[in-house]
Formats: structure tokens, sequence, C-alpha cells
């Protein structure tokens, strides 16, 4: 990783030796009493939350002066950011103009996501579409370098998260957002875990399996790894083909509890970013939930 000032190595610092996890929504919260992301930022704050992840999936809706009041408001509050891209990203696309239009729609995510003070910007990297899954895996990797290459040369310091992905259509396994952080190095990955058990149609939803999937990180990157983790979790609806939409935990089958129990065991620190449709309530009980663990 390169620093690009004596700022951006403290905060990297202190990442690195940051234990335990910190609580957040996916976009403003459902309760903010001021509209737009500086109210959300706000009520973060309120209710005791830690952390909100800009989401700029239908369109970076965001300019430069914003983002910087964003920024002001993030460090006078003490809230992390992060910014989901937009979902309309594909690298495996046949067309060039679509795979050109992915890379500017990341280009775009990560310069106003680092200007608002956000650490990471998680995406979806694209689609199978018939294709085998190992020729996939190489486009993605080819059309991910040069951004990586990009965010070097214009000094936009933020890390780009690939993310584990809930449907068997699309790219975004676990070992293979794996690789990508391990052989791309500079990139790191976005970990839905709730992705993970609609992905594998009930599976991956046992303390067991949990410590298994603990294990695969820590040997594929290192101990480091889960000092730095983002994650996403919510309820989750699914199908024998995957994801089907969001929940509510409490309408879910989701094992969330034993999920913290094992992340709090291993010593897992980072992020954790609630996308279950009630947001901060969900959020508010992980972050209870995590809290009163032994």
């Amino acid at each position: 990783m390169i620093f690009y000032s004596l700022t951006s190595l403290i905060f990297y610092i202190i990442l690195l030796f940051m234990t335990g996890l910190l609580f957040g929504t996916a976009g403003i919260p459902r309760s903010a009493k001021k509209d737009g992301v500086l109210g959300g930022l706000a009520r973060i704050k309120e209710l005791g939350l830690d952390a909100m992840e800009l989401e700029f999936v239908r369109g970076v809706n965001m300019g430069p002066d914003q983002a910087r009041l964003v920024n002001i408001a993030r460090k006078e509050l003490g809230v992390r950011l992060s910014v989901h891209a937009p979902y309309f990203i594909n690298f495996n696309a046949r067309e060039k103009y679509k795979r050109t239009a992915s890379v500017n729609r990341i280009m775009d995510s990560a310069r106003i996501g680092a200007l608002a003070g956000a650490t990471g910007v998680v995406f979806h990297a694209g689609f199978y579409l018939g294709d085998p899954a190992k020729k996939v895996y190489q486009v993605i990797k080819k059309e991910i370098r040069p951004i990586i290459q990009q965010l070097k040369r214009k000094k936009i310091n933020i890390t780009l998260r690939p993310e584990l992905t809930g449907k068997a259509s699309q790219f975004g396994s676990l070992d293979e957002v794996l690789r990508l952080a391990k052989e791309l190095k500079d990139i790191s990955f976005c970990f839905d875990v709730s992705h993970l058990h609609a992905r594998h149609a009930g599976k991956y939803n046992t303390a067991v399996e949990y410590e298994r999937v603990i294990k695969k990180i820590r040997r594929s990157l290192g101990v480091r790894a889960l000092s730095q983790m983002h994650f996403h979790l919510s309820g989750i609806h699914y199908t024998a083909k995957g994801e089907r939409n969001h929940l509510n935990l409490k309408d879910s089958d989701f094992n969330y509890r034993d999920w913290l129990k094992v992340l709090k065991r291993n010593q897992v620190s980072g992020v954790v970013i609630c996308e279950s449709p009630n947001l901060e309530d969900d959020a508010l009980l992980l972050k209870k939930t995590y809290m009163s663990l032994k």
C-alpha cells in the first residue's frame, strides 16, 4: 500500500491496531431528522452507531463540494464512511463501452468517496454470462488492475473492495474475492456474510462453518486482513439459485448471533454495515448483541 501523506499513514496505523467492530447502516438512517447525508451522519451519532455507507448504487449523486462538507462532518462526529459504487458494473461485459463505463463508475465513486473521507469503495465486479468461472476471473482481474494504477497516479486514497455476491450467476464467490485480494495486493474485499449464506442456499449458518471461513481468510490473506474487515450483513431471502431480497433479521433464518460470537472470539476488527430494510434497527441490534458477548 502506498501512502500519499503523513495523515493517511497515521490513519492506516490506527486501523491496523483497532480492535473490535464498528456498526453502521447502508445509507441514511430511516429515522434521520434532516434530509441528506449530513442529516444521516448526525443521526448515526445520535443513535450511538459508528459508521455509514454512502449508497451510490444508482449513480454518484454527490459533487466535490458536498463531499468535502461530508468529510468535515464525518471527522467532527467520529463516523466511519465507506461507499457502495453503482450496481451497473460488469467487467465481464461483451461490449467494450460497458466495461469502460464500469471503470468510470468505479473511478467516480472512488474520487468522490475519498473527498468525503470514505476508506473503501464496495462494488459488484460482474456476471459470468455463461463463461467459465476461471476465464471470468482473469478478465475481471485484468480490468481492475488499471484502476488500481489510476488511483495511485491520481493519489486517491481509498481501498477497492469487490463484494462477495449472493447469486451463483454473479462473479464474487468467497474464493474469487479472496484470490483477487491476494493477487492484486493493493485491494481488499467486502465480505457480505448474508450473501455467502444465500449463495450456498442456506449453508454457512453455524459456528463451525463460520470458524472455517475465518481460518480460510487468515490462511489466504494473513492475520492483518482480519484487523481491517468490511462486512455487509442483513436478514436475507434466498432460493436454490441464491439471493432474492434482503429481510429484517427477525424475519430471516440467518444466524447472526453465532457469526458475531465467532468474530469476537477470533478478535476480528473492522466495520459491519447493516443492509436490512429497517437499517438502524438491525444495526443497533447487531451492535447490542456484539457488545453483550463475553
